[in-house]
């Protein structure tokens, strides 16, 4: 997030406005405000390739505490706000980070996982000024405002170090080389993404997700350095983020499919009010978007959007046009052949059209920090090839279809079942509003498969809608696939970035051994 040589031009052009408020920041401010946290963080001590962490929700503050760490020469991780105490705390032990940025929101979770981080000198608190706080906490923007707005004598490039989400095991942190550069010069996978998403000077950038995430953080990182404006929505609300593509003549976003499912349950006069002219690029990430969902979105986007972007978790990107899309409608899309190879366990090539796990041709080194284990893992023998254990498969015209993550794998009788499939359709389901399958234990078979279901608003789940929710998977999977029972619920664990905490829900059962009805 460091803005580009021609940003002494940007003077009073806003950086970010936060959408609930209107409130505006220019870049002249959004810099100083950068620079200050910047000279805090080297008085205390951090340097080159040192670490802090930010851990709150999406703010008038969280850019800046980002900004400063990419001008330090610093790593940053962005914590997932949702988490607890415990789960903060090993983030923070795992990361190795020194500072920590936060906000009152979130004091209660910070104070119990700080008490467990010896390594933890000092706790910044944004909008704390009013408060009583502990030993080691300080108001941020007291503990800043002595500090000048001028850049450090020191500047490297910084970047992120970002943990992978723990839908189905421990959090990842992922990090990559950082080398002995002037911040202007950015890492080249942002070169290839700016690329890629065709980012531009003046460009209006639409950020509906939390701030946290990878792919938020790329997209604001990038609209900083291409001048453009950000709109930060603190929550995503399906109608609101339509209103303020109209509002702001928004021209770029990314989404998650939950949002786009979102947006299609509205009333339709609620959906069709707003102009989205302005619209040039749409990206989706985070979860691979339902072929349905897809459909519906072009069929409503389509005509006026320019681009459709997919992705893999963080690695593999795929882009084609709109013709393309409609024609084809794939997972993901179109692949560059020779990046992308579908093995099976034995590091095969898979016949087109079958099933195998996704392996990329590394595009930026990277390491799971401090496990040097999972990182082999995650690399071919060669250390030519990575794979974050997508299942996939490509047809006969080069498009990649995802199937499911590895882990999500069922074995039921010998049989591997893939429960995405099942949980496209379900979402698709009008009486639907979120679906999870996964396996259960089973006596005999090993695993069957289960699905919790959380029905739209004022809708029952009961009895007669599980018997038309399989009659409905019974017209469109094999037996095998379908599930063998289904339970409700009032919410499902879903994180803001469309990440479904599947590994909660599946404790559950495997925790119990038995199958139970949650309340």
């Amino acid at each position: 997030m460091y803005p580009n040589k021609d940003s002494v031009n940007y003077g009073e052009r806003a950086a970010f406005i936060m959408a609930s408020t209107g409130e505006t920041v220019t870049y002249a401010a959004f810099d100083a405000r950068a620079n200050r946290l910047a000279h805090l963080l080297r008085s205390a001590g951090l340097q080159h390739q040192d670490h802090y962490a930010i851990m709150m929700e999406n703010n008038d503050r969280y850019m800046e505490a980002c900004a400063a760490g990419e001008r330090a020469g610093l790593y940053y991780t962005c914590v997932n706000s949702y988490l607890t105490a415990d789960e903060l705390a090993y983030i923070l032990t795992n990361s190795e980070s020194q500072i920590l940025i936060t906000s009152v929101a979130k004091l209660e979770v910070v104070q119990d996982a700080v008490a467990q981080c010896p390594a933890v000198r000092q706790v910044l608190v944004v909008d704390a000024a009013e408060m009583d706080l502990p030993e080691g906490f300080d108001d941020y923007a007291a503990a800043c405002r002595g500090f000048p707005e001028s850049p450090i004598a020191d500047e490297l490039l910084g970047t992120s170090m970002l943990y992978s989400s723990g839908t189905t095991g421990r959090p990842k942190g992922i990090i990559r080389p950082l080398p002995l550069q002037p911040p202007a010069e950015q890492l080249p996978m942002f070169d290839f993404l700016g690329g890629l998403w065709r980012y531009r000077q003046g460009m209006v950038y639409l950020s509906p997700a939390p701030l946290y995430h990878s792919a938020p953080q790329a997209a604001v990182n990038l609209t900083i350095r291409h001048g453009g404006t950000v709109i930060i929505m603190e929550r995503f609300d399906p109608q609101e983020y339509l209103a303020l593509i109209e509002r702001y003549q928004v021209s770029h976003s990314q989404l998650v499919p939950t949002m786009f499912s979102r947006m299609l349950k509205l009333p339709e006069a609620q959906r069709l009010a707003y102009d989205l002219s302005s619209l040039e690029i749409a990206i989706h990430a985070a979860a691979p978007c339902p072929v349905m969902v897809k459909e519906q979105m072009i069929d409503w986007w389509g005509p006026i959007i320019h681009e459709y972007y997919g992705a893999t978790e963080g690695l593999g990107f795929a882009a084609c046009d709109t013709a393309e899309w409609l024609a084809h409608k794939g997972t993901v899309g179109k692949v560059v052949l020779g990046e992308l190879a579908v093995l099976d366990d034995e590091m095969q090539a898979v016949p087109q059209g079958q099933s195998g796990t996704l392996w990329f041709k590394t595009a930026t080194e990277f390491e799971y920090h401090n496990d040097p284990e999972k990182t082999q893992e995650a690399r071919s023998a060669d250390g030519e090839m990575t794979t974050v254990g997508d299942v996939g498969y490509v047809d006969e015209d080069g498009f990649l279809y995802l199937t499911d993550r590895k882990t999500f794998m069922i074995i039921s009788g010998g049989v591997n079942i893939y429960p995405q499939e099942c949980e496209d359709l379900l979402i698709t389901h009008p009486k639907v509003e979120d679906a999870a399958v996964f396996g259960v234990p089973n006596v005999d078979l090993g695993e069957e498969v289960k699905a919790v279901i959380q029905t739209v608003s004022g809708q029952i789940g009961d009895e007669a809608l599980s018997d038309e929710l399989l009659a409905y998977l019974a017209e469109h999977l094999s037996r095998q696939k379908i599930p063998r029972s289904i339970d409700y619920i009032d919410e499902m664990p879903r994180l803001p970035t469309g990440k479904l905490y599947k590994r909660v829900l599946r404790d559950k059962y495997w925790g119990e051994g038995q199958s139970r009805i949650v309340q």
